[in-house]
């Protein structure tokens, strides 16, 4: 695997904890301390605030694009539409079924995170690479 490729799966990495941090924290006020019952009702609002703090860093830092941003919050959003509901689905299902809530977000936050990295570097971010102002200040001074 080439150095960049690495050193962006891992700033993606870093950037995924940070998020998941923000998504269990509001998971746990919405579903701890507000008591909110409904799975699906604490999931998908931690979900959003999570989303859009990753997706504004990932699109800047990690894959470094000036894609149009309507354009790749767009396909972004394509993504959430598959996986909000199919995670609610499934989170509510296992939750029912006797899974501990905090066991769910957890399998979520991982699936997430595989499945978003690769549709973002596949498909959003895919012909725009290292196209911003941040890829092209390092290109001149020979870094990553």
């Amino acid at each position: 695997m080439r150095k960049k490729a690495v050193w962006q799966a891992v700033k993606f990495t870093l950037f995924s904890i940070s998020a998941g941090i923000i998504q269990v924290v509001s998971f746990a006020l919405l579903h701890d301390v507000l008591g909110l019952e409904s799975y699906w009702m604490s999931h998908v609002p931690s979900l959003i605030l999570s989303v859009l703090w990753n997706f504004t860093f990932n699109r800047r830092y990690t894959f470094r694009s000036d894609a149009s941003l309507t354009r790749s919050m767009a396909l972004v959003a394509l993504y959430y539409v598959v996986f909000t509901p199919a995670s609610g689905w499934w989170g509510t299902a296992l939750s029912e079924a006797g899974v501990h809530d905090w066991l769910v977000e957890a399998m979520n936050l991982l699936i997430n995170f595989v499945t978003e990295f690769l549709f973002q570097r596949f498909v959003v971010y895919r012909t725009s690479l290292d196209t911003n102002e941040v890829a092209k200040r390092a290109q001149e001074q020979g870094k990553l």
